[in-house]
């Protein structure tokens, strides 16, 4: 029985909705896999930091209102200390993203992965903006990098090709991958104006204060930029995306689209041309006989063609933070897979 020490950076509801996971799954982890886990660290950026080199009271601390009071060392001066101190194999990174440089959780993955941790991570700022970096100081220190919950939550995006389809080169990809602006459209086919489908997203936790970040479209560019770097293996940056947002669509645009059988979709491409690569997200409107007509709501899809399968979907229906919380537990059981 082998056990992992476990930190966690970030403890909102996906960490939270993690820890949650690691304790349902204790009992299977020790029988198929033969894994016990501590929980060494949990740090956060409004409720405090606690770090106990022999394990924390993880139910504890996923009511507490300040972690400091479950603490048994001195309290770390931010991230980088933190992650020094923690003493954890794993560090589960899910603090808020920043698409600009992707800091400062792109020196806490590279601050672990000196120190001899593996690292999993669900924000998107580090892998895109440190992607070529942080993969090569963890093949130098013989440990992994993972991001599966990066895009489209716990589906097996970056771990398909990974592990299960090897040989296969990307030639191009479409979809959705943005559940925010999914979710507006759809909104607006029952006839609710865009300010409205905005605010009631709002209301339900899908879209920030500030949405304009989804609205006009970075989010989704970041997700295709970080799917090409990737998968397609051509460093590109979100601004290098061609982008459009929804903001201009109009309830007129989106209930006359209706009545023609057509839907407004928030769409995402990339695909080769010559040497380079052609990537954009833009409105189009889709009609019945393409799958991402029925992608509906929060749900996400991504339709994927390659040189030795063609054409290959994903979907995935009602994301929310346990399927963010799933896609880290998948990394970590494909680090103790090996």
């Amino acid at each position: 029985m082998k056990t992992y020490r476990l930190a966690l950076l970030g403890f909102g509801n996906v960490g939270k909705a993690l820890a949650r996971l690691f304790l349902d799954k204790r009992a299977e982890l020790r029988e198929k896999y033969g894994v016990e886990f501590i929980v060494t660290g949990i740090a956060t950026g409004r409720h405090g930091v606690a770090i106990n080199p022999k394990g924390l009271d993880v139910e504890a601390a996923l009511v507490a209102q300040d972690l400091s009071a479950l603490s048994q060392a001195a309290l770390p001066q931010d991230e980088n200390d933190f992650v020094r101190r923690c003493g954890a194999d794993v560090l589960f990174e899910s603090i808020p993203v920043n698409y600009q440089s992707g800091q400062p959780a792109l020196d806490a993955l590279r601050t672990s992965l000196e120190n001899g941790m593996h690292v999993v991570t669900a924000n998107k700022g580090p892998v895109i903006h440190g992607y070529e970096e942080l993969s090569r100081l963890a093949t130098a220190k013989g440990k992994k990098f993972f991001f599966e919950a990066t895009v489209m939550d716990g589906a097996p995006i970056f771990s398909l090709f990974r592990g299960a389809l090897p040989g296969a080169n990307l030639k191009s990809f479409c979809g959705v991958l943005n559940s925010t602006t999914n979710m507006i459209l759809s909104l607006m086919e029952y006839g609710n104006t865009f300010e409205q489908a905005v605010a009631h997203c709002q209301e339900i936790g899908i879209a920030e204060t500030n949405p304009d970040g989804d609205i006009d479209g970075w989010d989704a560019a970041i997700k295709t930029a970080l799917l090409v770097t990737v998968l397609m293996g051509y460093p590109l940056k979100p601004d290098q995306v061609d982008r459009t947002g929804i903001r201009q669509i109009t309830l007129q645009e989106v209930l006359m689209a209706e009545q023609s059988c057509k839907r407004w979709k928030l769409i995402c491409k990339a695909e080769w041309q010559g040497d380079g690569i052609s990537a954009s997200v833009k409105p189009e409107l889709v009609t019945p006989d393409m799958p991402v007509y029925h992608v509906e709501g929060t749900s996400s899809y991504i339709q994927f063609e390659t040189d030795v399968l063609g054409q290959l979907s994903i979907m995935e229906t009602d994301p929310g933070p346990h399927t963010t919380a799933y896609g880290m537990f998948a990394d970590f059981l494909n680090i103790v897979r090996g």
